[in-house]
């Protein structure tokens, strides 16, 4: 049971990552400057195939490519071994970047932008979640943000997504999430949606596939005997493109590579060319896929999976392609905190371009740098 000194534990914790030293990169809105971008490197020459190549994501829809891509290993050509390791929250995902734990990453859109900015050396692939956001309710009347105001919702990830989504939207409503609704945020989507199978809560704000999951919990037996009825209620694509004007579709997550891999260009076409296959496979063969992603993530089922795929806006849009839906995005999240994205729009390095590979804009050795200190660029 979650109880409210957890939530003060976690609350306390992202604090201390805000201002710690060797974590700063944890805590978005503590960092001061963004750091400059490194000059783009000519194109390097074709490298022999990697030892290893370690993809990661979070129990999202977004993830469902990358674990595919490891079971097949479909790409052999650029490493002997690929695996899948799964990443728990954006805290763990940060560190996971800075410590070059992974060479591929599925993440937010916003925290690569932010990685990039800090000189983390970060290359986004693609985008490929464009729409994976639900208000997941007992109350199947209510539709939109709106119809929510007054009421409880448990939210995930306090201050990343889905939070940012949430307040974005409510705001350009006229609206306060701190004022006109009573949000209690949890550590994880599956927190919240326990609390919400449990009756502890009327609302939750959930990600595909943890909408799918607690529908079909809650439709079978024994938990459907106690359950509560649950409903897809707010739909944040259609709140986005009502309240934007624009299509129901968000740049929400996607795939970036980080570290030494930024550099081969060869690598990095295999990669996104992979991926984009695995994408169109997982949505031709859901429950195929499913039983890939519930024998990595503990928790999901397949059928679960298979309807977050169904419902999903999963589509592998190249980096430069979606670039001006990405910075229209940015240019929201900009207005509101600049601290989300590292002070500014990420310049062009950001996307990856197909032509030519990526240098890594980490802040060099000498540098005064606050990807450890918490402190502004300065070279020496």
């Amino acid at each position: 049971m979650l109880m409210n000194p957890v939530q003060s534990v976690d609350q306390g914790r992202r604090r201390l990552l805000q201002t710690s030293g060797a974590f700063a990169l944890a805590g978005l809105p503590a960092w001061g400057a963004a750091a400059p971008a490194a000059p783009a490197a000519a194109p390097a020459a074709p490298a022999a195939p990697l030892a290893r190549l370690v993809l990661a994501g979070p129990p999202a829809i977004v993830s469902a490519p990358l674990i595919h891509m490891a079971e097949t290993q479909a790409l052999a050509g650029v490493a002997e071994r690929v695996e899948f390791t799964p990443w728990r929250d954006p805290d763990q995902l940060r560190v996971m970047a800075l410590g070059r734990k992974a060479d591929v990453l599925a993440m937010p859109s916003n925290v690569a932008a932010n990685l990039y900015n800090r000189g983390a050396g970060v290359t986004l692939l693609s985008i490929s979640t464009w729409g994976a956001l639900w208000i997941v309710t007992r109350d199947g009347a209510r539709r939109t943000l709106a119809d929510f105001r007054g009421e409880e919702i448990a939210v995930p990830f306090r201050g990343d997504m889905p939070d940012l989504m949430l307040q974005l939207l409510t705001a350009r409503q006229g609206l306060d999430v701190r004022r006109d609704f009573r949000v209690r945020y949890v550590p994880t989507p599956m927190e919240a949606m326990q609390l919400l199978i449990t009756r502890r809560v009327r609302h939750a704000l959930l990600s595909e596939p943890a909408v799918s999951l607690a529908l079909r919990k809650t439709q079978s037996f024994p938990l459907g005997l106690v359950a509560p009825a649950l409903h897809r209620g707010a739909d944040l694509q259609q709140e986005w493109g009502r309240v934007f004007q624009r299509a129901p579709r968000i740049p929400q997550a996607g795939i970036a590579a980080v570290g030494a891999l930024r550099g081969q260009g060869a690598a990095l076409a295999a990669v996104d060319a992979a991926y984009a296959r695995s994408v169109a496979w997982c949505r031709a063969h859901p429950q195929e896929c499913g039983r890939m992603v519930a024998a990595r993530i503990d928790l999901l089922t397949p059928d679960a999976v298979a309807d977050a795929l169904a419902t999903s806006q999963l589509d592998a849009v190249p980096a430069q392609r979606a670039r001006a839906e990405v910075d229209f995005f940015f240019q929201q999240l900009l207005a509101r905190d600049p601290a989300l994205l590292g002070g500014r729009l990420p310049d062009s390095g950001f996307f990856h371009s197909p032509a030519q590979p990526h240098a890594s804009n980490a802040a060099p050795a000498s540098s005064h740098c606050g990807l450890s200190s918490g402190r502004s660029c300065h070279t020496t």
